[in-house]
């Protein structure tokens, strides 16, 4: 058991967000010129080779690491993933880095509101209040009754349900197998899924782009190898609220690099939207504390 160090832990989450960020930006390039269904294909192939590999480096080798008590809960998870990450990087082309990651911020507002019905666990009316006021920010953000409204907007929305229930179904797996179990069924079944769906849009990729595929690539394996080496020092739910830099960092590079505007209603949506969700993870950690 590693040593737990908050300090440490938060400058990994810190670090990860940052990767991750980048990750999206890069992302969101590469969709612009290419179809995202092969992006996110190549991305895979090498997110399932370094599972793979660190799943073979745990006591007992990949045979035991395998083990899974959820099979078909495991392979539903890792394909969800997969399909999560096609829709939320289709959202960066149509919407762009700052409005998909304001939207998709409500994720542990989701998390929280069917963490009731999915997993039995209770939900006080605190909570239930934050997930409403939450709720209040995404709709300053889509602003759905103004003239400008688009109906791209909803799809950082399903994306971000679609990683709730990811979430949650990997709370679920969590009650029996090991947290290198389910990342090795994260990276293997994902792979299997974006490879039936990206290999049919193939196409020629320029060689400069290559090299941002590649980059892509690795910055996915460093981003999860941050966030593994964080929970081995901290706890989850204090690194948790953390998380949020990343609409940070995607804010500014979406207006650095790719020209994107933060209009006010995206601010001032975002920002009840974070409150919201640190909120929420703080009484999530004070139910924990209680029990």
């Amino acid at each position: 058991m590693a040593q737990q160090n908050l300090t440490l832990g938060i400058w990994l989450m810190a670090a990860t967000t940052f990767v991750f960020a980048m990750q999206d930006g890069i992302s969101r390039h590469l969709a612009g010129e290419y179809n995202v269904m092969m992006v996110v294909m190549i991305r895979y192939w090498f997110f399932a080779a370094f599972a793979t590999a660190l799943a073979a480096r745990q006591p007992g080798g990949l045979r035991v690491t395998i083990r899974t008590a959820f099979p078909k809960l495991q392979i539903g998870r890792g394909a969800l993933l997969a399909l999560e990450i096609c829709v939320t990087v289709i959202s960066f082309v149509f919407l762009g880095l700052v409005e998909s990651h304001a939207v998709f911020a409500c994720y542990p507002l989701l998390v929280a509101a069917l963490s009731g019905p999915v997993l039995g666990e209770q939900v006080g009316w605190r909570r239930w209040a934050a997930i409403g006021v939450g709720f209040v920010g995404v709709l300053i953000v889509l602003q759905p009754s103004g003239g400008v409204f688009s109906p791209y907007a909803i799809i950082p929305l399903i994306g971000a349900l679609m990683f709730a229930l990811y979430g949650l179904m990997t709370r679920y797996v969590a009650r029996k197998d090991a947290a290198m179990t389910s990342f090795f069924w994260t990276g293997t079944a994902g792979a299997v899924v974006a490879t039936l769906t990206g290999i049919w849009f193939w196409e020629p990729m320029a060689q400069g782009d290559w090299i941002w595929m590649i980059v892509l690539c690795f910055s996915g394996v460093l981003g999860h190898f941050l966030l593994i080496k964080c929970l081995e020092v901290a706890e989850a739910s204090a690194v948790q609220p953390f998380a949020y830099l990343q609409l940070v960092f995607v804010s500014i590079l979406g207006v650095t690099v790719f020209g994107e505007t933060i209009r006010p209603n995206v601010a001032i949506g975002a920002a009840i939207i974070v409150g919201a969700g640190l909120f929420t993870l703080w009484r999530e950690r004070q139910a924990q504390s209680a029990r």
